[in-house]
């Protein structure tokens, strides 16, 4: 019992905290004696009245504090008092030395006794004013703190919550009362909780407000995941020692899902923007495909692949929208049809290659870049490329996986393959907006591989059209050996204004032909065509250079009309409204060599001079009277004949190779002129002044063209470059029979005789009867329709060429006799039994010629009946 004494008087008598009631409300106490006047004044009411015990003592108190008009009253309750009766009221009263200030008291009286029975009276008196000013703040406090629209909580600073209001109880259950005693890892999980333990603890200690705490966490009975925005500040009492913390909690979910919706639109717009800077900036299909992942990955999702048609990849033509045609193999199992896998790309380190559920083309058997598979019927991949939809698949029960969206590449109406997105478990999935997305990236990215697979297409045939119009192979003629180049200045189309052409014409002479049609790509390809097929034309009617560039000066004109070359002829004089657009320009030089005099005949129209480079000699610019570019029209062109030594280089070229915007046209010259004189040096301008340069003779053509187009400045892509390069070697004196023959009927014989002995010293045994007969029928022809001396020449090169001269003009025409005529079957014989067979005027006359093949061992030189019957 003492013990329990004992600890009952400790806590009884242990003194209360600063903070207490009476440290908010004014409350004093005094005495009234058995007379009725104080007898005793206590400290708070000379602090609530402002008079010291001094100055109270001994008085009336009615007197002292009532207004004189209230002090009847007071006096007669006064006398109830001392009577014994208790009372409680409120009391106005007036501070002596206030000057008139007052206040109301409510004062709590209390009879009592002295020792001898004298009634008198204890009074307990509390300033009103102070007690409004507490139940003001306390109805205020009650209602911010339970009609507050916030979840509110009360800590103590043991950290369990002392009071909450009805609002967090709404949230968490239950009543407001059953909330106390509680923590909060009875409402977060474990790392939320100890977070908020943590900043509790902080605010308690350090008096440190923690504002906008943001805490994830679910409310009782779901599983939907709240936000919530928490601030702490710590609460003290009327004395300013803490006595808990406050906390205020707003739910942010709202704000954190528009948040989370903004900042993922803000990506998914850097995302497009990023895509429309690096998808397509190739027209390679692969390399497409590749930058359409390097932007997907891992910015959008953790994993992706490509798939495009096989047809697509291999340029098989399809229509729109059936390059996802169905496939049945040989067991009639359904599939789609063959795709490549051509890029695949991965944001998780060292993972392998997935397989997305249910689209395996060889069950759970990855597909590596580079393979070619197919898609079963009933699987996601194959339905989206069928419906050229989106569809999505979830990922299998212990996979990487966590979902694909599969997404159709579909460009002009066109399925041309597809691509899987993929994120992994743990990352968010994918939502509508995310779906958006997927579907404009594929759309790019399906875009661009259509356009290069166009471009593709267009590449191809525009290399098909270039190689059509320029010769095939390496050109040969008769004593020349050729080389050439070609570099289109357009390396998208490759195709280009520029051509050159080597062109055999009768007499083992050779027409070496250069042009360049003013303008770029496919347009200026097709003139080119026209002209170069034109020049072909004319240059099998064996007419002069000059009379070559006139005749095609009449084309080019008659390019741009619809009605040719004609009325383009009379419209050019009358209209200066014509459409400069359709106005085709070009440059020309046309050379004819005969290897036998070792003599070109030139004729330029509007081109650059032909480089000339001699054995022993500098290369030279060839002075050859440039001329007016075709179709201009109006001016002839001149001829030039220039002899070629056996040895010389002759080199036709055009502007691309020596002139561009980086150095002038005379310093391109220059340079290429340096180049072809000495081989031997990597770049031109290296040597002395004083040292005389050869060309060195020794070295092929081949290696000449290559020295020249990596000397000089070829590749800056701003013209075509086409260089034509002739080594001249002419036809040795043995190869030659020339006789003159005097016009009298012997010579025919004479003719044969010369033929039979230069054919056996050729050991041509096999052709001596038919070039004996052949040389007779057109020797008779001369002779007969001819006019002056007879002049006869064979030519052996590659192949056997006989020419017979005459004065005569008139050309010999091919007739068919009739049966009853005895003559007028010579020209027939000799179209029977020559390889060809034609004439040419000269400026003396004509020359009728025939060719004939050289005998291989193989064949006869003898015509069959059929072919003799069918002269006649």
């Amino acid at each position: 019992m003492s013990e329990i004494s004992g600890t009952t008087d400790s806590v009884v008598w242990q003194s209360s905290p600063p903070g207490s009631i009476y440290d908010h409300i004014r409350v004093a106490s005094f005495s009234i004696g058995p007379d009725g006047l104080v007898e005793r004044w206590s400290r708070r009411a000379a602090d609530l009245f402002g008079m010291t015990a001094a100055q109270v003592t001994g008085r009336d108190p009615v007197d002292i504090f009532m207004p004189a008009e209230l002090r009847g009253r007071g006096r007669r309750q006064m006398a109830e008092i001392l009577d014994g009766k208790e009372w409680t009221g409120l009391v106005p009263f007036r501070l002596p030395h206030g000057g008139g200030a007052g206040g109301l008291a409510e004062i709590y009286v209390m009879p009592t006794e002295s020792e001898t029975g004298e009634r008198a009276a204890l009074c307990i008196v509390v300033d009103v004013r102070a007690l409004r000013r507490i139940e003001t703040d306390l109805a205020a406090s009650q209602a911010i703190f339970g009609q507050s629209p916030f979840a509110f909580l009360l800590f103590g600073t043991d950290l369990r919550v002392q009071r909450a209001n009805q609002r967090f109880a709404a949230v968490f259950g239950g009543t407001v009362e059953e909330h106390r005693g509680r923590t909060v890892h009875d409402y977060l999980s474990r790392s939320e909780a100890d977070r908020m333990s943590a900043s509790l603890r902080r605010v308690l200690e350090t008096g440190e407000s923690a504002i906008d705490l943001q805490l994830v966490g679910a409310a009782p009975n779901s599983v939907d995941r709240r936000h919530w925005s928490i601030n702490l500040y710590r609460v003290h009492n009327g004395s300013g020692q803490p006595v808990g913390v406050a906390g205020i909690g707003t739910d942010v979910t709202r704000r954190q899902v528009a948040a989370r919706e903004a900042a993922s639109a803000r990506r998914n717009l850097a995302l497009l923007n990023e895509a429309s800077a690096r998808i397509g900036n190739s027209l390679d299909l692969e390399t497409t495909a590749r930058e359409l992942l390097d932007v997907a990955v891992p910015g959008f999702c953790d994993l992706a692949s490509v798939d495009l048609y096989q047809g697509l990849l291999t340029g098989e033509e399809a229509p729109p929208g059936r390059w996802d045609t169905v496939h049945t193999d040989s067991h009639g199992r359904g599939g789609s049809a063959a795709l490549r896998r051509v890029a695949f790309a991965s944001a998780v380190s060292d993972s392998p290659l997935i397989t997305t559920p249910g689209c395996g083309s060889r069950g759970d058997t990855p597909t590596a870049v580079g393979e070619v598979h197919r898609y079963s019927f009933h699987s996601p991949c194959a339905k989206a490329l069928r419906d050229a939809r989106v569809e999505y698949i979830p990922g299998k029960d212990g996979s990487l996986v966590q979902s694909t969206l599969a997404v159709p590449m579909v460009a002009h109406d066109s399925v041309v393959g597809l691509v899987q997105f993929s994120r992994t478990k743990g990352s968010e999935p994918f939502g509508e907006r995310d779906r958006a997305l997927a579907v404009e990236l594929a759309a790019r990215a399906a875009v661009c591989i259509d356009n290069a697979r166009l471009y593709r297409r267009e590449h191809e045939r525009a290399l098909i059209l270039q190689r059509s119009l320029l010769p095939p192979g390496d050109p040969e003629a008769a004593g020349l050996d050729i080389a050439c180049r070609y570099l289109p200045g357009n390396t998208a189309t490759e195709v280009g204004g520029d051509w050159f052409d080597v062109i055999e014409l009768p007499g083992h002479r050779t027409a070496l032909v250069v042009g360049d049609v003013m303008g770029r790509g496919l347009r200026a390809a097709v003139a080119m065509g026209e002209l170069r097929t034109a020049v072909r034309t004319l240059a099998l009617l064996d007419l002069e250079p000059a009379e070559v560039l006139s005749a095609l000066d009449e084309v080019a004109r008659g390019l741009g009309s619809p009605s040719g070359t004609q009325q383009a002829t009379r419209v050019a004089h009358k209209s200066r409204e014509a459409d400069l657009s359709e106005v085709y320009l070009a440059t020309c030089v046309y050379a004819v060599y005969d290897p036998v005099t070792r003599r070109a005949t030139f004729a330029n129209a509007g081109h650059l001079p032909p480089v000339l480079v001699e054995p022993g000699s500098e290369a030279l610019l060839l002075d050859v009277p440039p001329g007016m570019p075709l179709g201009v029209g109006g001016e002839p062109f001149e001829e030039v004949e220039v002899e070629l030594p056996e040895g010389a280089l002759l080199a036709l070229y055009t502007d691309g190779l020596v002139e561009s915007r980086h150095h002038p046209l005379d310093e391109g010259l220059r340079a290429f002129r340096a180049a072809l004189t000495d081989p031997s040096r990597t770049a031109p301008g290296h040597h002395s002044p004083t040292t005389v340069l050869r060309p060195d003779l020794s070295r092929s053509l081949e290696d000449v063209c290559d020295h020249v187009l990596s000397t000089l400045d070829t590749r800056h892509g701003e013209d075509d470059i086409a260089l034509l390069m002739a080594r001249m070697q002419g036809l040795p004196t043995e190869a030659v029979g020339d006789w003159q023959l005097p016009r009298e009927p012997r010579s025919v014989g004479r003719a044969r005789e010369l033929s039979r002995a230069l054919l056996t010293s050729w050991d041509l045994e096999p052709l001596i009867d038919t070039v004996e007969l052949l040389v007779s029928e057109l020797v008779t022809n001369a002779l007969r329709y001819g006019e002056g001396e007879i002049r006869l020449r064979l030519l052996r090169d590659r192949t056997l060429v006989c020419e017979v001269w005459d004065a005569g003009l008139v050309q010999p025409r091919r007739r068919r006799a009739r049966d009853t005529d005895e003559g007028g079957r010579g020209l027939q014989l000799v179209g029977l039994l020559s390889a060809a067979w034609g004439s040419r005027r000269t400026p003396r006359g004509k020359t009728v010629w025939f060719e004939l093949a050289l005998p291989d061992g193989n064949s006869s030189g003898e015509p069959t009946v059929e072919q003799l019957l069918s002269m006649f």
